[in-house]
């Protein structure tokens, strides 16, 4: 068979409804992802309330959580890669949707842990193949607007959580937040039967005959909403030979990974550092427990806030600038912060450092990490991120009361300054854009002949390929 060239085809699609369709297949299961994390905070406080636990063996719960993230994680980078997209974020959101339904029956806290670390295997597994998978069916000129909107979609998950918990924990009971997720899981998961798998995957495993399928099928539906079709503009070859996962770890790609690792464990400490802690150490230096609420409720219009600055500006600015440049807007603003005490000033600028955070967070995560690493490796590298980022939120409330303790507020805001300033000298220090290119061309594959991804793709231009 001719090059199918799935890469190419794709990228040239002008927007429709397809591509609507997808991000609403692959938002809603992380949308439910993320309101599954956070209502563990309120489903926590119910309980201890109720007498179903207290807080010492309530925090096994929260552990669970995150030591099953760490795991899952790592297993969906390797199933997304060796199985398919499709298969991965079927099987993660089966994980984490049955035993969300089963957490509704859980006779005590002891079998809710356990439950809770089978649901965190799912929820770790679910954000590393969202982003990855998105990537590879938007066009370059826009990909850094989509992961935004993808990213708009997850944050939002902590609004709906808070705002369905306000009403259903006082009313109906903590269980019932397990059973919505459960349930809102399952439905997604009927439908995401609709969703074809990856056809840039397809290609690189050597199942020619399914990706041509499912990108002429592809073309043909967008074509039937946008009338006939550019030309293609270039020709790649995606078939590769099977590689192991210590590829990742070689020379021109250990960089990438070391660096996709360094932002997503920057990005986790500032979210659990900065985020979580902040309002609780500010009831410490004297603020009431009424002001701290506020920062709550503040920060949960900041995740959105940051991922709406990212999609005006991650295919303007670019997601190498935008990181760099919003790291050190928050760590400007860091210090500012801890240093307000008028309410009004605390509400401003704790907005807008909540709102850089999330800004980081949309390009780094969603963006700049699934596009560092070529299709045979992009849910590993993004999956091996993911699990070092998982590691660092469940290290840094740790390392954040000790340093709170010996240093103040200011000991807390240095140490998550001080990984943001590090991930942004790594970037630069690896100096890949990825912006307003294609998957193929920031590829580091190397070819036969030493030719990198983007010098093959250049020879093979005049090569005979299969188009709508």
């Amino acid at each position: 068979m001719a090059i199918v060239n799935s890469g190419a085809r794709l990228d040239r699609l002008p927007i429709t409804s397809f591509h609507w369709k997808i991000l609403g297949l692959i938002g809603a299961g992380a949308f439910l992802d993320a309101f599954d994390i956070y209502l563990a905070n309120g489903a926590l406080a119910a309980m201890v309330k109720s007498g179903f636990t207290d807080l010492r063996i309530g925090s096994f719960f929260i552990s669970a959580t995150f030591l099953g993230m760490m795991i899952g994680a790592g297993l969906s980078g390797y199933l997304g890669d060796r199985f398919g997209r499709r298969y991965s974020y079927q099987a993660n959101l089966a994980i984490f949707g049955l035993a969300s339904i089963a957490a509704c029956f859980a006779p005590n806290i002891y079998w809710l842990i356990v439950l809770r670390f089978v649901m965190g295997v799912g929820l770790g597994a679910e954000l590393v193949v969202a982003a990855g998978t998105l990537s590879e069916f938007v066009p370059p000129a826009t990909r850094g607007r989509w992961i935004s909107l993808l990213a708009l979609i997850i944050n939002s998950g902590l609004l709906g959580a808070t705002a369905i918990g306000y009403w259903v924990i006082p009313h109906l009971g903590w269980r019932y937040m397990f059973a919505i997720a459960g349930v809102g899981a399952i439905i997604v998961w009927v439908l995401r039967h609709r969703m074809p798998e990856s056809p840039r995957w397809l290609e690189t495993v050597g199942r020619l005959e399914e990706a041509e399928a499912t990108v002429s099928a592809i073309e043909r539906e967008v074509e039937a909403r946008a009338g006939k079709l550019p030309p293609v503009a270039h020709v790649f070859n995606h078939e590769a030979p099977h590689t192991p996962i210590s590829a990742l770890f070689e020379r021109g790609m250990i960089g990438r990974t070391l660096v996709a690792a360094l932002t997503c464990m920057a990005i986790n400490m500032s979210l659990y550092g900065f985020v979580a802690w902040l309002p609780t150490f500010f009831v410490k230096e004297g603020l009431t427990i009424v002001q701290s609420l506020g920062f709550v409720l503040l920060m949960s219009f900041g995740a959105p806030a940051g991922a709406i600055v990212g999609y005006f500006i991650a295919d303007r600015m670019g997601r190498r600038n935008g990181l760099v440049a919003f790291s050190v807007l928050t760590v400007a603003l860091g210090y500012l912060y801890v240093h307000m005490r008028d309410p009004a000033a605390i509400s401003v600028v704790g907005f807008a450092l909540v709102t850089a955070i999330y800004t980081v967070c949309t390009l780094g995560l969603f963006g700049y990490i699934p596009e560092l690493f070529p299709t045979t490796h992009r849910l590993r590298g993004t999956g091996i991120a993911g699990t070092c980022g998982r590691a660092a939120s469940m290290s840094t409330p740790y390392v954040a009361i000790v340093l709170y303790t010996h240093f103040g507020v200011t000991g807390v805001v240095s140490m998550v300054s001080a990984v943001l300033l590090l991930m942004s000298v790594a970037i630069l220090a690896l100096r890949i854009e990825t912006s307003q290119q294609t998957l193929e061309a920031i590829s580091p594959d190397i070819g036969a002949n030493g030719e990198s991804g983007a010098a093959r793709d250049r020879a093979l231009g005049a090569l005979p390929h299969r188009s709508s």
